[in-house]
């Protein structure tokens, strides 16, 4: 399989990291930039090759990955339109729709729209799918195969379901991040150095969720077990529940699930 990438920024060079070797050799990956430094870096670091414009490779591809930032997005598909066939098209430009793409490029038909998330840095992400309604069973395995080079996959029936998926996975770590930002405050506070707290924080969330992800028993039974009623895990979570934490959660991320629907429309109007 050919790959080409538009966008040679972080989660590009995940992805093109986790297909090396696995699922493409260096030679069927291919990257446009603008960034001349980081196509060198790709190019040392992987042997694929790069241009600087979207070029014959691209239009010879099997697929071309969209990753450049949204903003972006309207004048690299201008360019692109021009020499794109047959091929899918797999976008991670949060926010861009399907049916934006399929317009800007004259109504092609092959695009799935994903939202990957930074654990891909590493091989640990999960990716939200959507496929167009004419995107082939060839297609969607094509586009399935890529992001499980940097983790999982979870396939919406509805394109619009991305915006949660965004809200849940997509900025999820930055959510992770906070609160282990808010435990090692709490720490700190209750008399531990910033670093003794923060790897009592990180190994916890690790351990935790590593915990959860081989469990067969719903995270609510895994929460009980810790809590002893009138214990300190009892109290602790009595404070959450006292403050409307958990409900505060659900608000945020509803309000990031908007804002995804609200970019959406935004950068569709072009």
């Amino acid at each position: 399989m050919k790959i080409a990438f538009i966008g040679g920024g972080n989660m590009a060079a995940a992805l093109i990291g986790g297909l090396v070797g696995k699922v493409a050799a260096p030679a069927d990956l291919h990257v446009v930039d603008l960034n001349a430094d980081a196509l060198q870096a790709l190019k040392t670091r992987f042997g694929v090759s790069t241009a600087a414009v979207i070029d014959g490779n691209v239009a010879s591809a099997d697929v071309v990955v969209l990753a450049v930032k949204p903003q972006q997005i309207g004048e690299v598909v201008a360019q692109l339109k021009s020499v794109i066939g047959a091929q899918l098209v797999l976008s991670i430009a949060a926010g861009i729709r399907i049916t934006d793409i399929s317009r800007w490029l004259d109504g092609h038909q092959a695009v799935v729209r994903a939202m990957p998330n930074t654990p891909a840095l590493i091989g640990r992400g999960i990716s939200g799918v959507a496929a167009g309604e004419q995107v082939s069973t060839l297609q969607r395995a094509q586009a399935d195969s890529i992001l499980k080079a940097v983790g999982e996959t979870v396939w919406v029936g509805r394109e619009e379901q991305l915006d949660a998926v965004t809200a849940i996975s997509g900025s999820g770590p930055a959510y992770v991040f906070y609160f282990l930002e808010a435990m090692q405050k709490a720490a700190v506070e209750l008399g531990l150095s910033p670093a003794e707290g923060l790897a009592l924080a990180r190994a916890t969330f690790a351990g935790a969720t590593e915990l959860a992800q081989r469990s067969e028993e719903p995270v609510s039974t895994l929460r009980e077990r810790v809590t002893s009623k009138g214990g300190t895990t009892y109290a602790a979570l009595t404070s959450m529940e006292q403050s409307g934490v958990k409900d505060a959660i659900v608000d945020a991320l509803k309000a990031a699930a908007l804002r995804s629907k609200e970019l959406g429309d935004e950068f569709g109007r072009a």
